[in-house]
């Protein structure tokens, strides 16, 4: 997330919506999980704890899964 930072936010939706691998508008905790890979194809898969702590950092109404807003607060956040 640090790396996206720097982008404006055009840039962040497009980077939510590659990692919106069902396009479902949101990112839910099995697509979180390969999240990293959305980087880089040789990166590994984030834990089962890694994955439930970002989705608890990044799902600011509690619906489960991560909208663009909240992924656009997310990076804004970290």
């Amino acid at each position: 997330m640090v790396g996206l930072k720097k982008k404006s936010a055009d840039d962040v939706k497009k980077v939510f919506h590659i990692l919106d691998k069902d396009k479902s508008g949101f990112i839910e905790e099995d697509e979180l999980g390969f999240i990293l890979k959305g980087f880089s194809p040789d990166a590994r898969d984030l834990s089962a704890k890694e994955t439930k702590t970002l989705m608890a950092a990044g799902d600011k109404d509690g619906d489960g899964k991560i909208g663009v807003d909240e992924f656009s607060t997310l990076v804004a956040e970290s």
